[in-house]
């Protein structure tokens, strides 16, 4: 059986506002509704390895979703980091900030790890994924091209894989190029199908 014929029993709820993560959804053939927008504070503990992070937020936020949970709904919340020399860049405060990130990342290689949570009424479930990405070098005056043509603010690592820097920059990936987008597609279907047998 097909795993959207699997989940017909179920209400998959995405727990996210990201077009991205929803195009990858429905490209995927999961069935699904949008969860209503809440406030989460994405806060995580300094001790905690870069690359736990992702995965602590997406608990942090599954847990803080303010609707009780009703028998056959899945909850899957998703969070996104570009991990560089073990620092964390998540989504940049300005222009300055994110012209500083793509200034660290420009002729390197960094690592994009996402966390995902699917949770329901009696289980939870957290796993995470990680790609490896190597840009060329970026000159100064392409930085400020793609920050005034994309704006992307909203991102973290200050970059869209989707849009001109992905095009024009990125030499290679190592791991999902969908992870990259923000959501590790494919691990998401074949470990939801693993937590639907489970239920």
């Amino acid at each position: 059986m097909l795993l959207h014929e699997k989940l017909r029993p179920y209400r998959l709820l995405l727990a996210s506002q990201s077009p991205r993560r929803r195009e990858l959804m429905s490209g995927c053939g999961l069935p699904y509704e949008l969860a209503p927008k809440y406030d989460c504070e994405e806060v995580y503990p300094d001790r905690l390895a870069a690359e736990e992070v992702p995965g602590y937020l997406s608990q942090l936020k599954s847990e803080a979703y303010p609707m009780p949970l009703a028998p056959g709904d899945i909850l899957l919340t998703a969070d996104t980091v570009v991990v560089l020399d073990g620092r964390v860049l998540g989504k940049p405060r300005d222009r300055d900030e994110a012209f500083a990130m793509l200034r660290d990342l420009a002729g390197r290689r960094h690592t994009v790890v996402s966390g995902v949570t699917f949770r329901s009424t009696t289980c939870r479930h957290t796993f995470s994924v990680c790609s490896d990405v190597w840009f060329r070098d970026l000159s100064d005056e392409e930085i400020a091209y793609y920050l005034d043509r994309c704006r992307p603010y909203d991102k973290a690592g200050s970059y869209g894989i989707q849009e001109w820097i992905g095009y024009a920059a990125i030499e290679r990936i190592d791991g999902s190029f969908y992870n990259v987008m923000g959501l590790p597609i494919q691990r998401v279907y074949t470990e939801l199908e693993t937590f639907i047998d489970t239920l």
